[in-house]
């Protein structure tokens, strides 16, 4: 005996929707979808909510913070011998540093080719929720050109990399030049250090993270202050660099013309005329270590230490505390001198020091004002659930579910109860905002698109938003029908047993612009039912997160008034194109119509072969099969009975 187990997916034929409002068609290409819709354009325009998205940004932030902390290591190449006051560079680091640089720079590389080949929301459709996804290639190539392509570009670029390796910077005989090409770093660093924060804001508003602890908030306002601790400390190196440089050159400028600037240079340690130069020059005694003859300033510390000729390691450390200290000070305790350098740079750290102390104190002050009402109420709330599920000793599964659902209100919602906004507004204030917010959502339901405007308006007052975690049980065969679901966002798994009948099984999936509890509709349209609710044919359970609205049976059999003055023989037909109860029905009248002509296409064969036995004498078994096949084979029928109709012209 056959399966009588039907699959949609093997009797319906999905056909292309038209071009409505939340799909747009050009040239037979699909360039505008909900989010839920993405599997069928995965692989050539990426969801900007999707999963592999949001994982994507989560590495590239990764990637960017990597970046932004390798930059300011480069002005710790130049190095200083004390012995013999000239300078050269650390190769090794160079080298470890451009890989590492490389290797960061290929993240940024792969993140323009996604924001080429991710959607974005319409900016038309934002007021409706989420929005529709742009899918057209050359629509997102045209924004994204106008908007961040400039910026990713700069910041892809490897300038530390090329500026270091150049020959300029090798092989230059003036120290000024190999100081002042490290700092053009500084350009791509703070083109940099914006798209991070760009990016972890988008991240934040994308997957709902909200920092309400104090513990979340002083870590990240440590790594501010660290990060800003560290490129202080580089640039105050490169300064003492560039400081006891000054000092050679001035010295050099009144030793001429026995000295030349390129004897600094660490290249030309074996030249002769610098030999004899340095041995008759007094050089060591105005610029070395423990000299009072040169004023140093603020760099004083890391001179009379020979802080640039110890290895990277010690050097690193020792400038990452002085940044830590001086901005902890403000730069009170920094003894800068006339120098307009020193100067300018001991008034930006000033100024970084108090905006961070003022960052620090505003998002400590923050943190400890969101403890309001609102929250206190929420924590009072959670608390209370907590101790009811204890005392009615709740299974663990169930109690995660009921964690999860009020985890997910709270992110989805914040602190701002959308519906006790709504209570205090006037009828017809409330009536208006309803119908701008819903009505372009109850257009998008084939079914409320066959409508007038003043039924549409009318379904928009009675709407109710629900919100489900993934899941949800919506509906359960065989329980009363109490509410209408009209799908807007998600998706949800939709089954039925034919009231558990052995080996039957229909399933399919929902999503955007379906509806399901259609059975109240029905009950809502026939002016002989009674107060007992339609009982549920299928079991509809949420596969991710669903935001839909629902009609109460209440409201529907309000709104079913209404349908029965239209006379449109459309809305039957659109309601039994989007009905899976009709759909499971036809599929199973299809499944049973391909049985029977199966059947009776093997009786005919039977047939054939009996006439052909006959005439050869066997036949009579043969004949006796073919009268109970002919009797039976027309008796197949259809096991799902098929649904009735809402009675639309019943007036």
């Amino acid at each position: 005996m056959e399966n009588e187990s039907t699959k949609p997916s093997r009797f319906e034929i999905e056909q292309s929707p038209p071009a409505t409002k939340n799909r747009r068609v050009i040239s037979g290409r699909l360039t505008r979808v909900f989010s839920e819709d993405y599997k069928k354009i995965e692989g050539r325009i990426f969801d900007p909510r999707g999963d592999h998205v949001k994982q994507w940004n989560r590495y590239f932030l990764v990637a960017a913070l990597i970046s932004i902390a390798i930059d300011p290591l480069f002005f710790y190449l130049p190095e200083v011998n004390d012995d013999e006051m000239c300078m050269g560079e650390d190769t090794s680091l160079k080298l470890t540093l451009t890989i590492i640089r490389s290797i960061v720079d290929v993240f940024y590389l792969i993140q323009i080719y996604v924001r080429f080949r991710t959607a974005y929301d319409a900016p038309s459709t934002r007021l409706l929720g989420r929005g529709e996804l742009v899918l057209d290639p050359f629509k997102i190539s045209q924004r994204y050109l106008k908007r961040d392509f400039t910026l990713d570009f700069l910041a892809s670029l490897p300038i530390p990399q090329v500026l270091t390796w150049l020959p300029i910077f090798d092989n230059s005989e003036m120290l000024s030049t190999k100081t002042s090409v490290l700092y053009f770093i500084m350009f791509q660093f703070f083109i940099r250090l914006y798209l991070v924060f760009k990016l972890s804001s988008h991240i934040q508003q994308v997957t709902g993270v909200v920092a309400e602890s104090t513990v979340a908030g002083a870590v990240y306002n440590i790594i501010l202050f660290m990060l800003a601790a560290h490129v202080f400390g580089a640039c105050y190196y490169l300064l003492s660099i560039e400081r006891q440089g000054i000092c050679w050159k001035e010295v050099c400028d009144l030793e001429e013309p026995g000295c030349g600037e390129k004897f600094f240079n660490c290249r030309y340690l074996d030249d002769p005329g610098r030999a004899s130069w340095y041995q008759s020059s007094n050089i060591s005694n105005i610029c070395g270590r423990d000299t009072e003859s040169y004023e140093y300033g603020m760099i004083f510390d890391a001179v009379n230490y020979g802080v640039a000729s110890l290895d990277f390691f010690t050097k690193y450390s020792y400038c990452l505390w002085w940044g830590l200290r001086a901005l902890s000070s403000r730069a009170e305790e920094v003894q800068a001198s006339t120098f307009l350098a020193e100067t300018h740079f001991c008034i930006l750290i000033s100024l970084t020091g108090l905006l961070l102390l003022a960052m620090v104190i505003g998002t400590m002050e923050t943190y400890l004002e969101s403890r309001t009402e609102r929250l206190e109420e929420y924590r009072i709330q959670q608390m209370d659930t907590e101790l009811w599920m204890n005392h009615r000793q709740l299974p663990h599964a169930m109690r995660e579910r009921i964690r999860k659902h009020d985890l997910h209100k709270w992110i989805k919602h914040g602190k701002v109860d959308e519906e006790a906004i709504l209570d205090e507004l006037p009828l017809d204030i409330k009536r208006d905002i309803k119908q701008h917010i819903c009505i372009e959502l109850v257009r998008r339901v084939p079914l409320f698109d066959q409508m007038d405007e003043r039924t549409v308006d009318a379904i928009c007052e009675r709407l109710t938003p629900v919100t489900c975690t993934p899941g949800t049980c919506l509906l359960r065969e065989g329980d009363p029908t109490n509410e209408m679901l009209f799908i807007m966002h998600g998706n949800l798994d939709s089954y039925t047993t034919d009231g558990g009948r052995a080996g039957f099984w229909n399933e399919c999936r929902i999503g955007p612009g379906d509806f399901c509890g259609e059975e109240l509709l029905t009950w809502a349209l026939d002016p002989r039912t009674m107060g007992a609710l339609p009982l549920s044919t299928r079991t509809v359970t949420s596969v991710a997160e669903v935001e839909a609205y629902a009609l109460s049976s209440k409201d529907l059999k309000f709104v079913a008034k209404r349908f029965r003055k239209m006379h449109n023989k459309k809305l039957r037909h659109t309601f039994r194109v989007h009905s899976h109860q009709w759909r499971t029905w036809a599929a199973c009248f299809i499944q049973s119509a391909w049985k029977r002509y199966r059947r009776r296409k093997l009786i005919g064969m039977l047939k054939v072969k009996e006439n052909y036995n006959y005439e050869n004498g066997v036949g009579s078994e043969q004949r006796r099969n073919k009268r109970m096949g002919s009797e039976t084979h027309d008796c197949i029928r259809t096991p799902v009975p098929k649904p009735k109709d809402p009675d639309y012209f019943d007036g």
